[in-house]
């Protein structure tokens, strides 16, 4: 995939705005529910991709179609036994026909299978699947097995811990628990005992590892519960008929509840997103629809890499529901390839990309910036004539790229065709997205100068805009359509706002006007963004098992979420544009209020300073109600993942700023690392852009002696920072800073 485009460059967004093609929401509502067996009709509209071109089903119907349709062809791909590392040597990728392989029908009939053992243990209508671990075909199995018994699938990131696995298992109401390995099991166990109000749990079952024959665990409530293998449900379901689960397939709604995806709320235990057959299925359609018109995705055979927690809603919506979806409504298939449990910590990722060859992939930022630290040391490499030959090519790929922006004209500078095959096409063959048609990124804000960076070796990374709340997207970019600095406009069939909103009532709300162009930020352009359509969740799960106070508490989270005109309130400041381009600011949540009053995005800023230091990996402005901002900075580092904090060793561009330094430790003394952060400060302060006045510059700075991480529970499972956990954490540095005269303040 490159930015080459096959059709014109559009002026302007390419917006539907046929009221018939949105739902209605006539009346005050409400416009949700929240108790587990609970339904919300499909929100049609009378015609477009939001009303009758989505036909209404439910999961296990699609999925039945499609395997009536396409059996055969290849579903899940995954390497079996796992391939481990050797003295810290990874190897190589098996060939593609070692891979273990489903066809789609395999895939069905394990389902199936699961979801006759499953019921057979016990499993109630609406009752819930937990699965605990990395992606595997057993995580799909389950997933799927869910819906055929009548329930809903409702994943745990494989970083939980113990304690929220627990709450979730018992929030969701979880009947039966997957779990990838022996720790869990016991983990997820002395967990439960601990809270001591688990009921519904039938059984425990494992894919990673094999159970005694006979084992049983008590859990508080449940009593023996039986740990079986995976291969011994599958063996037991295959002898038992399909009376039952076909009776509650029939009985099963578009509107009832398909999956729960849990927040990963920086406070508090996490919120429970209901999402619907309906809701999942439209989304999914709509996509394919959109990328297909612009790219042929759907036409063929694509490839996934399933890498990102199939938890997250964008994970179940890519790697799960969409290759059913695909199959059944379009000409194509998908073949998920799964990557190895170890990839991302080990940074093997690209050899599974280079294997699975994907033609969709979507990576969180991280990811992103990941490969391009990769791609970037790679190049440091490169000298004399090779370094002259790989600039040129990059400089004519980022020229193309900007002539393929909104309003351009998709021109292509002499030469590119030369560029792209002498080094264009290596470095896409290289990473193994030679035959992407559509790269896309999502979940958490991604820095331009990463998206400029992929673009000038022409790989177009699109950005996407949404959250649980509305399955995972609402705004979408394509290659026609798209800027850097915006995250798309509003899909077909779902309405898009700006509202200036009540402090007290979400109800009461007015339109923000449209910006002339996303480099207008002033404040009367900007203000809650907020989101209606076929893609709204139910709403927050609330547990009758847990008493009515905890139902309650939800329907009230869920009535401060959605308005009595269906709005879903996203918390997420920002604007559109007299183009339709719709970009973010920031979060209400996140803005620091100055002394002054002023409303500060920290963001922007920080992006800015990330831009300016390749060896930094993070950077948290503080300065809420203070005189001024402060920020504390964290380097690459080897090892560093998002999910552990790393090495103390410096890694990328980090490495390479001052070869004399190799350790953070080193550069929190080094005169030159101090001075290229602060370099980096001074150039963002300086930038009329994100700092317009005095108030929004960062006065003083540290840096800490290791990474924000999910295992010190500084990251959420999406990688977005937990801002007010870092600042209570680092409390007693930040006082320093502010009380010292220096504008670095060593770490201690």
């Amino acid at each position: 995939m490159g930015v080459c485009l096959s059709r014109p460059v559009y002026d302007k967004a390419p917006i539907v705005e046929d009221p018939a093609c949105f739902p209605s929401y006539d009346g005050n509502g409400p416009w949700y529910a929240c108790l587990p067996d609970s339904e919300v009709a499909p929100r049609m509209a009378e015609k477009g991709d939001a009303g009758p071109d989505t036909a209404q089903a439910t999961i296990p119907q699609v999925f039945e179609e499609a395997v009536m349709k396409k059996p055969d062809m290849p579903a899940l791909k995954v390497e079996r036994p796992l391939p481990q590392p050797i003295e810290g040597k990874v190897p190589p990728a098996l060939a593609d026909e070692d891979w273990t392989t489903w066809t789609f029908k395999q895939w069905l009939d394990d389902s199936k299978a699961c979801a006759k053992a499953f019921v057979q243990y016990g499993m109630q209508p609406f009752e819930s699947v937990n699965i605990w671990g990395f992606n595997a075909p057993e995580w799909h199995i389950g997933a799927m097995a869910a819906g055929f018994a009548g329930g809903k699938c409702a994943g745990l990131y494989p970083t939980d811990t113990p304690d929220t696995a627990a709450y979730k298992v018992v929030h969701s109401q979880g009947s039966v628990v997957i779990v990838e390995d022996r720790s869990k099991v016991d983990k997820i166990v002395k967990a439960l005992n601990i809270r001591g109000d688990a009921k519904r749990i039938k059984a425990i079952v494992a894919y990673g590892f094999e159970p005694a024959a006979g084992e049983k665990v008590d859990i508080t409530g449940c009593g023996q519960v039986p740990v079986l293998s995976f291969a011994t449900v599958l063996e037991q379901g295959k002898k038992l008929g399909d009376d039952e689960i076909n009776k509650r397939v029939a009985e099963t709604r578009p509107g009832h509840c398909a999956g729960l995806i849990y927040t990963s709320g920086t406070t508090g235990e996490p919120k429970a997103v209901m999402i619907s057959h309906d809701s999942f299925i439209y989304e999914s359609q709509m996509v394919i629809n959109m990328v297909g018109r612009s790219t042929q995705l759907g036409a063929g055979q694509e490839r996934v890499l399933s890498y990102l927690p199939l938890s997250h809603v964008a994970g179940m919506m890519v790697d799960i529901v969409t290759p059913v979806v695909m199959a059944n409504r379009f000409d194509g298939y998908t073949t998920v390839y799964f990557a190895r449990p170890y990839d991302l910590k080990l940074g093997t990722i690209k050899d599974r990309l280079c294997a699975a060859r994907p033609t969709l992939f979507l990576g969180v930022p991280l990811v992103w910036e990941k490969i391009a630290d990769k791609i970037r040391a790679l190049g440091a490499d490169v000298t004399g004539v090779k370094r002259t030959i790989a600039d040129w090519a990059k400089g004519l790929g980022k020229q193309h790229a900007i002539s393929c922006q909104l309003g351009g004209d998709g021109s292509f500078p002499a030469g590119y065709g030369l560029a792209d095959a002498m080094v264009l096409s290596k470095v896409k063959a290289n990473l193994g997205l030679q035959e992407l048609k559509a790269g896309f990124t999502a979940a958490a804000p991604i820095r331009v100068d990463t998206l400029e960076f992929f673009a000038a070796l022409g790989l177009g990374i699109k950005e996407v805009y949404g959250m649980s709340e509305c399955t995972g997207a609402c705004t979408w970019s394509l290659d026609e359509a798209h800027a850097w600095g915006s995250c798309g406009w509003q899909m077909p069939g779902v309405q898009v706002r700006s509202f200036r909103v009540n402090e007290t009532d979400l109800n009461k709300k007015t339109d923000v006007p449209n910006s002339p162009s996303l480099d207008n930020t002033e404040e009367q352009y900007q203000g809650e963004l907020c989101f209606r359509g076929r893609n709204n969740m139910m709403g927050y799960m609330g547990n009758p098992d847990m008493g009515p106070e905890h139902v309650k508490e939800m329907e009230k989270k869920t009535a401060d979420a959605i308005d009595n005109e269906g709005w879903l309130h996203s918390g997420d400041k920002g604007m559109i544009t007299d183009k339709g381009m719709v970009k973010i600011t920031g979060r209400y949540k996140e803005l620091i209020i100055g002394e002054g009053g002023e409303n500060i995005a920290p963001v922007p800023i920080e992006d800015q300073v990330k831009k300016g230091c390749d060896g930094i990996c993070e950077i948290m402005m503080i300065g809420d109600k203070r005189k001024y901002n402060v920020a504390i900075v964290t380097l690459k580092a080897v090892g560093a993942n998002g999910e552990v904090p790393g090495t103390d060793n410096l890694d990328a561009g980090a490495k390479r700023l001052n070869p004399a330094v190799t350790t953070i430790s080193g550069a929190m003394e080094d005169p030159v690392w101090i001075k290229a952060v602060e370099d980096s400060i001074t150039a963002a302060n300086n930038n009329g852009k994100v700092c317009p006045n005095n108030a929004f510059k960062i006065q003083k700075f540290s840096i800490l002696p290791t990474n924000f991480s999910e295992e010190l529970g500084e990251l959420t499972p999406t990688k977005k920072l937990k801002r007010k956990v870092v600042e209570n954490k680092y409390m007693a540095l930040i006082d320093k800073m502010y009380k010292s005269k220096d504008n670095y303040v060593k770490y201690s």
